[in-house]
């Protein structure tokens, strides 16, 4: 097969960068490992679109147009919800089954030639990558690629240099579930508490101090999340098939036991259930791409502007180096900063680009860029970016 664009990963950053490719008339396949685009926000059922909006303002304005504008407004009226503010910064609530199905919508009006269920296994300068889909090997000749595939899986097939912070200062993963059959409001704090009782009596393991809880906008449904200390099996690493595994098996186990010990203890939960585990676990950092440009914490919180921005980031750094919550810094006075080009091109390759998670930052910056609404921005960059002159096949 040849295409123009080659996508890999169809999260949030992939799906914007694919649909905007194509509709600027470029050949697109996107390949994506699960059986549904959306990433964190539908396999991890991550249910906030944070980084869409500026920070702090009586009402939400939307920091980049195009397609990061479109599908908030899709999802606004799939649930008949708005932005809302929390402390500072203003999010939009979301329901991954709804995203999965707005995003199947964009995609097939706009083209893109989608290959669920399959993984780029080897990627070479040309550029030539191969798939694997059920044992079967496919081979796709492109005329530029875009990583979006979090863990800049791309640097690692082509054995370039990346980045990555220390196994102890990685921002910690999350196991988010779907429960339903839970009577009466939810009251954090009263929950909180029963979890602290859980486990001084031994009730509960340690890790069930990670669990909070929160409405899904449908009746009767709420989702629980898990923060984890990523340490099941020693250090952190969230490339390594053990660790991810372990980290899968102790979200299901922690959260079991969360949800049988209150049906027991806490009023309104006797007839509680859960209706669904995540397709995985939420890592929120792995590697990242060097690039021709770094975008640092400091840029963030100075609220830096460069002459070849392409988006805008407007989340403070949400650092989770623990699981024991987030540490927030924000901007100075609120302010944007930009996201120069050579941040989403990696360093030395020609036609090589990169979305989401894994662009060209520090760990910090890191911290910020990372939410779904600014992987939406930097994927539809990177999709304008490969639409200039040159980019397709003669």
């Amino acid at each position: 097969m040849k295409v123009d664009v080659l996508v890999i990963g169809g999260g949030s950053a992939g799906l914007a960068a694919a649909v905007t490719a194509s509709r600027a008339g470029l050949s697109t396949v996107m390949v994506e490992r699960h059986g549904m685009a959306g990433g964190m926000g539908t396999a991890s059922l991550v249910h906030t679109f944070c980084g869409l909006y500026f920070i702090d303002g009586d009402e939400a304005r939307h920091a980049n147009a195009g397609l990061p504008e479109e599908i908030a407004d899709r999802m606004e009226t799939a649930t008949g919800g708005g932005p809302v503010k929390m402390g500072r910064v203003w999010v939009l609530p979301q329901h991954p089954v709804e995203f999965a199905r707005i995003a199947d919508e964009i995609l097939r009006e706009s083209g893109v030639t989608v290959l669920f269920h399959s993984e780029v296994i080897s990627l070479e300068p040309g550029w030539r990558a191969k798939l694997a889909c059920r044992g079967e090997l496919r081979e796709i000749e492109a005329g530029a690629v875009i990583d979006a595939s979090g863990d800049a899986a791309g640097a690692a097939m082509l054995e370039i240099q990346d980045d990555r912070a220390a196994a102890d200062r990685l921002q910690r993963p999350a196991y988010v579930s779907g429960i339903q059959g839970v009577v009466g409001e939810l009251a954090g704090l009263t929950l909180s508490g029963r979890i602290v009782e859980g486990v001084r009596s031994g009730d509960l393991p340690k890790a069930s101090l990670g669990m909070h809880f929160r409405e899904s906008g449908r009746r009767g449904e709420i989702f629980g999340t898990l923060d984890l200390s990523g340490e099941e099996i020693g250090d952190y690493d969230p490339t390594d098939p053990a660790c991810l595994s372990a980290l899968e098996d102790t979200g299901r186990m922690v959260t079991n036991a969360v949800l049988r010990y209150f049906k027991e203890k806490q009023d309104g939960w006797k007839m509680a259930y859960i209706s669904h585990w995540p397709a995985r676990a939420g890592v929120r950092e792995s590697r990242r791409y060097l690039g021709q440009a770094v975008l640092t914490g400091d840029d963030v919180i100075s609220g830096r502007r460069f002459d070849d921005e392409v988006a805008l980031a407007t989340w403070p750094l949400e650092l989770r180096e623990t699981n024991r919550g987030p540490k927030l810094r924000y901007p100075e006075d609120g302010k944007a900063a930009g996201i120069p080009a050579g941040a989403l091109k990696a360093a030395g390759m020609e036609d090589l680009y990169v979305a989401g998670r894994c662009i060209s930052c520090d760990h910090e910056a890191q911290a910020s860029i990372r939410v779904m609404g600014t992987c939406f921005a930097t994927g539809q960059a990177v999709g304008r970016m490969v639409a200039q002159p040159g980019v397709g096949f003669e």
